[in-house]
């Protein structure tokens, strides 16, 4: 019988997927559970990835005319209750701060005194908070459009947690524009979600879907929401990013108004977008394979690392020293807005720990430089997205010529690999029978990897949204804005139906 083959994450994604995940934050040592009951402590190579999550995002915004900005925390009860959608949609999740000191009790403990006039709402979103500045910023529509964004942290009180994808508190950018017209609107809310799918597919690696919400799935208080939607290796859907064409909602819940070019004064349109650093968690279920994270050259922390192997001999300065000549002229090079970041790993220890400390954490190249690389003016490169034993030698100069060639190739492999999965697992159903059959598991005590994306018809009713969810815990992920009209029969109830909508479980 042949031996178990071993992997350097336990368990296995097929083993058990849920604790694979998590496995693989704690190799990869991205972030970790904090004292606080569902927050979580991004660690440094976690939050370097967030950081060139915000690079990348933060010049695309500005190269679309929006403008960085910050507002409070704290957001008055009275706010969230202006627009009945929103509070309704949040209410259950709102950390509310009631009072404002603590004294000492007569056992030592603090007691919360100085309760404050009005409660105070944790910010689960700054539609309401925002919309108050705004009403005093847009007078005319010469202020117009008003382009704004925040990059912040936001409360949403969550009892089932996971690091990345559900916590309660996470980071993330919310955007908030202000138009004179709904086809201005209309048009910022599309442009964000091109703006997303582009982020997502050319830096994160990850294939989406850019599709409409439901109504049930709509964000609350929007007249529209539109998503990009990926699959994750267990074949869940994962919601990467959504833009609100929020309509004249907010504006009249928060007196928005301006005078037209007539001097006609008129309620302003408004949108929101945003994505969060549940982005990691997707990169993370995208690429990550047995042995640890894989991140996308294109915003990896560091895109190569240099391991010197050195014996405790005469021999190591001189390695040590063609290994930080090599990172400086690595270094040079520019790669997709940035030069390459190297790290020459000088660190005691052996040397194969050392290695798999790296492959562990995703980093995309790297290179192990002993006396026989050195003599021959070389390099052995391993690169993450294949296994230790594809190895190979390579010349010096060779290596730093091809360098973001090879990187490119690592990146565009990574989306080819996950588009394949996702096609792979992507299905057009026309039966109810067929339908429940994908998204059930074999063994229903372990539901391992099962389903995918199934494109159904749908006649439009919540009903068949609540059979699904009640059934099968499916939800309608999105209506496909790239799908041609199809005519068929809804997958429930067999009324006729124009279009196939993506149907899936999700985190």
């Amino acid at each position: 019988m042949a031996s178990k083959q071993k992997t350097a994450v336990s368990p296995t994604r097929s083993e058990d997927y849920p604790e694979w995940y998590q496995q693989v934050i704690k190799a990869a040592d991205l972030a970790e559970n904090s004292p606080v009951r569902g927050c979580m402590v991004i660690k440094p190579w976690g939050y370097s990835l967030w950081e060139n999550i915000q690079r990348v995002l933060d010049g695309k915004f500005k190269a679309t005319g929006h403008q960085n900005a910050y507002f409070p925390i704290f957001i008055p009860k009275s706010f969230l209750e202006k627009e009945a959608a929103h509070v309704e949609g949040f209410a259950k999740e709102c950390a509310v701060v009631t009072h404002h000191r603590l004294e000492a009790g007569p056992n030592g403990n603090l007691i919360p005194v100085g309760e404050l006039e009005e409660p105070y709402i944790v910010r689960p979103t700054s539609e309401t908070i925002i919309g108050a500045m705004f009403a005093k910023w847009v007078q005319s529509y010469r202020d117009l459009p008003l382009l704004i964004n925040q990059w912040a942290n936001v409360v949403r009180w969550e009892m089932r947690t996971r690091l990345f994808l559900r916590t309660a508190e996470f980071l993330w950018q919310e955007g908030h524009t202000v138009h004179a017209t709904a086809d201005d609107a209309v048009r910022e809310t599309m442009q964000m979600l091109d703006v997303y799918a582009d982020f997502a597919e050319n830096y994160m690696a990850m294939p989406v879907i850019k599709g409409e919400k439901t109504e049930g799935e709509r964000f609350p208080g929007a007249v529209s929401t539109y998503c990009i939607e990926a699959m994750m290796q267990d074949r869940k859907a994962l919601q990467a990013g959504t833009s609100h064409f929020l309509g004249q909602n907010f504006s009249k819940a928060s007196e928005i108004k301006f005078l037209d070019s007539t001097g006609k004064e008129e309620y302003a349109w408004t949108t929101s977008w945003g994505v969060s650093t549940r982005l990691i968690g997707g990169m993370i279920m995208t690429h990550a394979d047995d042995d640890g994270m894989i991140v996308p050259p294109r915003l990896a922390p560091s895109h190569v690392v240099i391991l010197p192997v050195i014996h405790g001999n005469e021999e190591d300065g001189a390695v040590l020293e063609y290994c930080d000549t090599l990172a400086a002229r690595l270094r040079q090079i520019p790669y997709w807005g940035r030069t390459l970041d190297v790290i020459v790993d000088k660190r005691e220890g052996r040397g194969g720990e050392k290695v798999w400390s790296w492959i562990k954490k995703g980093v995309p190249v790297y290179c192990e430089i002993g006396p026989r690389d050195m003599a021959a003016n070389g390099v052995f490169v391993g690169r993450r997205d294949r296994g230790r034993k594809e190895r190979f030698s390579q010349g010096g100069d060779e290596f730093v010529a091809g360098i973001a060639g090879l990187l490119d190739e690592i990146q565009n492999g990574l989306f080819d690999r996950a588009r394949a999965f996702r096609d792979g697992n992507t299905r057009d159903i026309d039966s109810k029978e067929e339908l429940y059959e994908f998204f059930t598991p074999a063994n229903r005590n372990k539901p391992e990897i099962h389903g995918g994306f199934a494109r159904c018809h749908w006649n439009g009713s919540p009903e068949v949204e609540e059979i699904l969810k009640n059934d099968l815990n499916v939800t309608i992920r999105c209506i496909p804005l790239q799908e041609t009209a199809e005519e068929g029969k809804c997958i429930i109830t067999g009324e006729p139906s124009k279009q196939r909508v993506i149907m899936a479980k999700s985190y």
